[in-house]
C-alpha cells in the first residue's frame, strides 16, 4: 500500500478506457486507491506489478496478442499477493471461468456501471472474491450439468464409493466397507477422483454435496 491506499495497475489495450478507469477511481475513491500506472500490452503486465509493488491488478480479458487469461495466469504466478480484477466486454461465460481459474479475484463486464467498480475493488482488496450474480447462477447450472453427466458415467458401486468418500471415513474403513483391500481401496480412489475431475478428497465432497449424493441414506456395499 502506498500510504494507507491500494496501489492499482490497469492492463488495457485501450488506453482511453485506463485513463477513464483512472480517472474514475482518483476522482470517486481516491481516499482507498492510487492508480500506480497502466500498460496495453499483457507482456509487460508482470513487469509493471512488480515495479510498482501493486496490490490490485485491473486486467482486460480481450488483451491481444498474449490474452487475458495467460497474463492473468503470469501475475498470479509471479505476484500470488496481488489481487486481480478481470474485465470483459463479453459474457463469455467460457472466458470468464477460465480468468477465475488462472488466478483472478474477481470478474466483471465492462459493461457494468463504471459507478459500482469501487465496492468490488474494496472487496477484492479485503481478500473476498467477486463474481456478478448471473454468472454465479450460470457457472453453478454448468456445475450441477457436468455433475449430472458424471453421475450417468459411474456404475453402481463407484456411486457407493463416492458418498463414502464424501462423508469422511479413512481409507481403511472405506475398505471394510467396500469389502476389499486397503491397496485396492486406495486404487479405487484415485481411479474415482480422476473420473470426477476432483484434485482430492475435499473436492470430491463438494461436487457429492452439490449434486445431492448425500441426500440419500448412507449406502451398502454389495
Amino acid at each position: 500500500m502506498r500510504e494507507g491506499r491500494y496501489a492499482v495497475v490497469i492492463v488495457d489495450d485501450h488506453a482511453l478506457f485506463s485513463q477513464g478507469l483512472a480517472l474514475l477511481l482518483e476522482s470517486r475513491a481516491g481516499d482507498n486507491f492510487v492508480v500506480a500506472g497502466s500498460t496495453t500490452a499483457g507482456e509487460q503486465a508482470v513487469a509493471l506489478v512488480g515495479r510498482e509493488a501493486a496490490d490490485i491488478a485491473i486486467v482486460d480479458l480481450a488483451l491481444p496478442p498474449l490474452g487475458g487469461v495467460e497474463t492473468i495466469r503470469r501475475i498470479n504466478a509471479a505476484y500470488p499477493r496481488t489481487r486481480i480484477l478481470a474485465l470483459s466486454g463479453t459474457e463469455d461465460l467460457g472466458l470468464a471461468t477460465a480468468a477465475l481459474r488462472a488466478g483472478a479475484a474477481g470478474f466483471l463486464a465492462k459493461s457494468a456501471d463504471p459507478e459500482v467498480l469501487v465496492a468490488p475493488l474494496l472487496t477484492i482488496a479485503a481478500g473476498v472474491r467477486v463474481v456478478p450474480a448471473d454468472l454465479l447462477d450460470a457457472l453453478l447450472a454448468a456445475g450441477d450439468r457436468a455433475g449430472e453427466e458424471v453421475v450417468e458415467r459411474l456404475e453402481e458401486r463407484e456411486l457407493q464409493l463416492w458418498a463414502l468418500l464424501a462423508r469422511g471415513p479413512e481409507t481403511s474403513e472405506i475398505a471394510r466397507m467396500m469389502l476389499v483391500s486397503e491397496r485396492t481401496a486406495k486404487r479405487m480412489i484415485a481411479s474415482l477422483l480422476h473420473k470426477v475431475g476432483a484434485a482430492n478428497r475435499i473436492e470430491a465432497a463438494a461436487l457429492a454435496g452439490r449434486i445431492g449424493l448425500l441426500d440419500d441414506a448412507p449406502p451398502r456395499a454389495r
